[in-house]
């Protein structure tokens, strides 16, 4: 089962979310929180798997709270709730440690297979953030990452396979691209993860552009 805990400042969004999981078979809810302290609390508390979370909250908004949840390592992986022409934290969202993004006006099915996907270790990046997030570092500049002699550890094919991640390239599609099989992409993409100390592919996609070994156009 999937633990989840859905945190948002609306009770009838929570209420709706709470509905919709608990219909399916593979998917527990195990707690709300109607802002970003008391989801901080509530995830120590009940250490659910998937955070949904709320990016505008009070007392404690969703990015400061996805921060701490995150700050130890070994958190909940966190699916940001958003409407992409309000909220502006995409790429801050992702640096804090955030899996992915979803719609608030995402459907039964959608939201049920996000959590499914960010369970699993992928990131769910549509492609209006990934687009979003290269107008970041395009506006930000220069890469300003330390660690780009970390770089060096990777392999060849595994350089190229983290490039194309960057470019939000499902497994699928990189194995087309490179004519391998899928298996093939998620071993190199588990490599490139487990070398450069990164959670997951949306940390990935931060890393290859904060290094430059993927920039804005490319």
């Amino acid at each position: 089962m999937i633990r989840v805990l859905i945190a948002d400042d609306q009770g009838m969004v929570r209420t709706g979310f709470t509905v919709f999981l608990s219909a399916q078979a593979d998917i527990e809810v195990v707690g709300e929180a109607a802002n970003g302290e008391e989801a901080v609390r509530r995830a120590a508390e009940l250490r659910p798997d998937v955070v949904l979370m709320d990016v505008r909250m009070p007392v404690m908004d969703g990015l400061t709270a996805t921060r701490r949840l995150l700050s130890s390592g070994d958190g909940p992986k966190v699916l940001i709730l958003t409407t992409f022409d309000l909220d502006d934290y995409v790429y801050e969202a992702l640096r804090a440690g955030a899996s992915g993004f979803l719609l608030k006006d995402a459907s039964a099915v959608q939201l049920a297979e996000a959590v499914r996907v960010v369970a699993a270790g992928d990131a769910l990046i549509a492609p209006a953030v990934t687009k979003r997030l290269i107008h970041e570092f395009a506006r930000l500049g220069a890469p300003r990452a330390p660690t780009v002699r970390r770089l060096a550890e990777l392999t060849e094919r595994e350089t190229e396979v983290l490039a194309l991640v960057a470019q939000a390239m499902s497994n699928q599609e990189i194995a087309e691209k490179l004519v391998v099989a899928e298996q093939t992409v998620k071993t190199h993409v588990g490599r490139v993860l487990m070398k450069l100390g990164l959670r997951d592919r949306a940390q990935a996609i931060v890393y290859a552009y904060e290094t430059g070994l993927v920039r804005p156009g490319d």
